[in-house]
């Protein structure tokens, strides 16, 4: 991979955005990079959950920048691929949990991929703006509605009609960041993906799956959906081994089944 780093240490895989001479921008050969990268996420069997983070330089760090308009020229997919849509990822169908690992600026098509994720540490020092509407363009990769979704209509459509940034301490006052690094956000995604990496990995795919679409469900369809993923871990193999780690005061050993 050119602008793609891919790690794996035990049952955490690590992405990183790799183009910081150009605010890791993205291209077309980029989004397929992250695509590939997510999909080597999805089929690694060993893996439970994934961080996406990115190279930086200093003094102002930034995550990611969008796409790159400027190198961007003559680039007629427009950093989509077909199956993850914007830098592949923020139409991605996934099973797994992301963790996005910010300290920098995260900014158009570069918070776009953030909000993709399905958890946001941060930073002190990180911001996060939709600035489409300075240049005439829309958040068109999920960013209006994500945000939406997540920190509500008024304080939304504040952040998307001005194109203003919003700090970090801020944006995890609305419930936007799930974490806040005082000092190694690459540590602290560690240790949260790493806690998330010792629970069963089924009933984590299953409630991360229910948890994602919650918002969209009636009282009536959450309970059948609750219900239905109660019976799906009742009688996997790894009920058995869970309740007899705990009467036993021991780590489980899962096999995901």
């Amino acid at each position: 991979m050119t602008f793609v780093e891919f790690a794996q240490d035990g049952a955490v895989a690590t992405i990183t955005l790799n183009r910081p001479e150009k605010k890791n921008a993205f291209n077309t050969e980029m989004a397929i990079e992250i695509e590939a990268a997510v999909d080597r996420v999805e089929s690694g069997a060993d893996i439970r959950v994934a961080i996406l983070r990115a190279a930086t330089t200093e003094p102002r760090p930034v995550f990611c920048a969008g796409y790159d308009l400027g190198g961007g020229i003559g680039d007629e997919h427009g950093g989509l691929t077909e199956r993850g849509g914007f830098a592949g990822l923020t139409r991605r169908a996934r099973t797994k949990p992301f963790i996005a690992a910010v300290d920098g600026f995260a900014v158009a098509g570069g918070f776009e991929i953030v909000l993709a994720c399905d958890m946001i540490v941060a930073s002190r020092r990180s911001s996060f703006a939709l600035a489409e509407v300075k240049w005439n363009l829309v958040a068109a990769a999920g960013g209006i509605f994500r945000l939406t979704r997540i920190i509500g209509r008024p304080a939304a459509m504040d952040l998307l009609l001005t194109g203003s940034a919003l700090p970090a301490e801020r944006a995890y006052q609305l419930g936007l960041v799930s974490r806040l690094a005082d000092s190694d956000v690459d540590a602290t995604a560690a240790e949260l993906a790493g806690v998330i990496a010792t629970n069963a990995p089924l009933a984590v795919r299953l409630t991360r799956e229910a948890a994602a679409c919650a918002e969209y469900l009636d009282d009536r369809a959450a309970w059948a959906m609750s219900e239905q993923l109660a019976q799906t871990v009742s009688s996997s193999d790894d009920i058995t081994e869970g309740v007899a780690a705990f009467l036993e005061r021991r780590q489980p050993v899962w096999t995901g089944r």
